[in-house]
């Protein structure tokens, strides 16, 4: 394959990755680390190094448009993200003890249990109208958002705050172990724990997911993990998806939104688990 071949057909794929890591709150990465390492034939280190880059893609992307429609929960997505942050710290310091394969299959078990969650609550619609959570009444956790599918504006109260915060402290530490996008974890802690409403739930973690992946991005980049060749088609496709999945998000309704991001937890999870078992 040649240079500009290959920058054409991973540019291509990119922008189906952005879009779909815009909509579900995962980031690129999620489809780009296994298509340059089963496709392209590209070193795992050199293709989660896009991975970060993607991250930040998808963030800038589609995270600015979930802004100006006041469907992010800011306040949230900064209180949370300290937990991930923590958990990213005490990730990298685990790195050395913990087997890499244990790593993945606790990882996809985690996933399919959450696929299997949110699966089981499509049909949950109603939000929450008063919160005894004295830390979210607090920190002034709770929101509201238009829903462009049904032109109404909503109020929510947000709860269980505690168990978000160790959801995300695992999803840090997960983040910071296997170098993957730690969405998967934000979005059911905040959709099913906090009870916020998915699509909340989805562009709150798109702003939360590019926080994260800025911080390890240097560190990449120092060690030479961060090829221009590899990723800067990919940050240009990613962010041009994320801009196309941004627009999307809002007519979508969020039953739609939590089936596919269902679908892309079990892809993901059964990745997950079959690098664990070939591992």
């Amino acid at each position: 394959m040649t240079l500009l071949a290959f920058v054409l057909s991973l540019g291509v794929i990119s922008i189906a990755a952005g879009m779909l890591g815009s909509l579900v709150g995962l980031g690129g990465g999620v489809l780009i680390v296994p298509v340059l390492v089963r496709f392209y034939d590209v070193d795992i280190r050199l293709a989660i190094g896009a991975s970060i880059v993607s991250v930040i893609a998808t963030s800038s992307g589609a995270a600015a448009a979930y802004v100006r429609d006041e469907m992010t929960n800011l306040r949230a997505g900064m209180f949370l993200e300290i937990a991930t942050t923590l958990g990213a710290v005490s990730g990298a310091y685990f790195t050395t003890l913990l087997p890499t394969r244990f790593l993945y299959v606790l990882f996809g078990v985690v996933l399919a249990y959450s696929a299997l969650a949110t699966y089981r609550h499509r049909h949950a619609t109603t939000l929450l109208s008063v919160s005894h959570d004295r830390l979210a009444n607090y920190f002034k956790l709770h929101g509201h958002y238009h829903d462009e599918a049904d032109g109404r504006d909503y109020d929510y109260k947000v709860q269980r705050t505690g168990v978000g915060l160790a959801m995300m402290y695992v999803a840090g530490m997960v983040s910071a172990l296997l170098g993957i996008g730690s969405g998967a974890l934000k979005v059911p802690a905040m959709d099913l724990a906090m009870r916020m409403p998915m699509k909340v739930s989805t562009a709150t973690s798109n702003f939360m997911i590019g926080v994260t992946a800025a911080a390890s991005a240097g560190i990449y980049f120092e060690r030479g993990q961060i090829n221009p060749v590899i990723a800067a088609p990919v940050a240009i496709g990613v962010l041009l998806g994320s801009m196309f999945g941004a627009r999307y998000l809002g007519r979508a309704t969020n039953r739609s939104v939590r089936l596919l991001f269902v679908i892309v937890l079990i892809v993901v999870a059964a990745e997950m688990l079959q690098r664990g078992v070939a591992g």
